[in-house]
């Protein structure tokens, strides 16, 4: 596809190399994973306050019925994922250690556990106002693991002017493949949600960046997108990227397409620039015109320790236990990550459920983490490692030693602690293997709490 002259971006700056480990799933045509006899939606799924439930226990509902509103503007409303009965309204585990307040509900037996919510409607005459709403009802957040809530996020503030919609296709994460085969397989739908998200933001122009290790998906969005033929909403063209990570950062993706850098402390609107995630866009463009809510997500389940690999279609609230025994993962010891290895977090209960902004479900065998136990933590030897790999240019090395004499003030105030967007490479190349980005999470907190307070 023919690209206009206004490309001219730069392969960021520092960042890494890890080994992809994408081999397992990336060639697997998405699954779908079986109905759970029980699920747990917790109340708190994204970025922002909680909605308010609206059913009571011993109440039937059916899969796609509201079952949670939104009473704040960065709150989303929540569905059920299933047909059953409400057991109970109650705390329920959650990745993040605190028990949440969740809605637990009794599949039905029996049930074809078919959507039995929502109209389809004609969106072609739908204002962007109209179009907006319809992002909120859906309860759709960015799928790509923040979280954040996308009516919220679509939405441009009246001193902002959009002129281009970046769609992030480049899943630079290890192992992660879900938006792969999103793009393969859905890129009917993608083409779909990228118009809707250009008619809601006013872009005339929608670009998205994968990267050049999955030319398969960028030929299968390509495609789609000569089918689709001329849009009045502008045009819509993919730009292959270097593989690089966190190439999949949005300020990251923003200066490889266009070698523009965002100022720190702003967003890619002060640019004219919105970004969204291929598969938060492609579940859009689906859910919209059948006037559904987000009941499920695709999630890569892989890793050493899972004996059946792949992409599966998974209804929000399974338990990843359930996820776990269909997947043939070992019950001997071992360790589980949400994400990706170089962002995502380590459970300590199978009985924490898939959430909209869980991308992947990580399985290490006892093997695999003894390898890693055997390597031990040791004082900073300022190789500058870390300084050479962040895509941010910080200085890690000082901001862990900052971390240790707990000087959180002065992390955020001198050393740009909120520039950091946790990648992880310091992480992955300290050789005296300091947690420097787990020391960061734990000082951003800190500082939360104190602004809070």
């Amino acid at each position: 596809m023919k690209l206009l002259s206004y490309f001219r971006g730069e392969l960021f700056e520092r960042g890494i190399h890890p080994p992809p480990h994408k081999e397992a799933t990336a060639t697997r045509p998405i699954r779908r994973l079986p109905y759970p006899a029980q699920v747990v939606v917790p109340l708190a799924q994204h970025i922002g306050k909680a909605p308010k439930p609206i059913v009571r226990v011993g109440e039937t509902v059916v899969r796609g019925q509201p079952l949670a509103r939104a009473e704040d503007w960065l709150a989303v409303p929540h569905h059920a994922p299933v047909t059953g009965v409400v057991k109970a309204i109650e705390l329920r585990p959650s990745a993040r250690g605190p028990w949440l307040p969740s809605i637990v509900i009794d599949a039905q037996a029996g049930a074809t556990q078919e959507d039995l919510w929502g109209l389809p409607r004609d969106l072609s005459s739908a204002s962007p106002g109209e179009l907006l709403q319809m992002v909120w009802d859906s309860g759709m957040v960015g799928l790509g693991g923040a979280a954040f809530p996308s009516h919220a996020k679509l939405s441009v503030p009246k001193q902002a002017h959009v002129h281009t919609l970046v769609v992030n296709g480049c899943e630079c994460e290890p192992y992660l493949t879900c938006d792969h085969r999103v793009m393969i397989e859905e890129a009917a739908d993608l083409v779909q949600g990228i118009r809707y998200a250009m008619r809601i933001t006013g872009a005339r122009r929608a670009i998205v960046g994968i990267e050049d290790n999955k030319p398969d998906a960028a030929q299968a969005v390509s495609a789609a997108i000569r089918q689709a033929g001329a849009l009045p909403e502008g045009e819509i063209f993919v730009e292959q990227v270097p593989t690089k990570y966190p190439q999949g950062s949005e300020k990251m993706l923003i200066m490889a397409l266009f070698g523009h850098e965002i100022p720190g402390g702003t967003l890619p609107v002060s640019l004219g620039m919105v970004v969204h995630n291929v598969g938060t866009l492609a579940a859009l463009g689906r859910l919209l015109p059948q006037g559904r809510g987000l009941t499920e997500r695709v999630v890569t389940i892989t890793g050493p320790g899972v004996a059946r690999p792949g992409d599966y279609r998974v209804p929000l609230g399974t338990p990843l236990k359930f996820i776990l025994d269909y997947a043939g993962a070992p019950a001997e010891a071992r360790q589980v990550i949400l994400g990706g290895p170089m962002m995502g977090q380590a459970i300590a209960s199978l009985e924490v459920p898939v959430t909209k902004g869980v991308s992947g479900v990580l399985v290490f065998r006892q093997e695999d983490l003894a390898r890693r136990e055997e390597r031990h933590s040791y004082p900073c030897i300022k190789c500058g490692e870390c300084v050479e790999s962040c895509p941010m240019g910080l200085n890690p090395s000082a901001l862990g030693m900052l971390a240790a004499k707990r000087q959180y003030e002065t992390m955020g105030s001198h050393y740009h602690l909120g520039e950091c967007f946790e990648c992880g490479c310091c992480t992955y190349v300290c050789p005296s293997n300091i947690p420097l980005v787990q020391q960061f999470r734990v000082a951003k907190q800190v500082l939360r709490e104190r602004a809070a307070a």
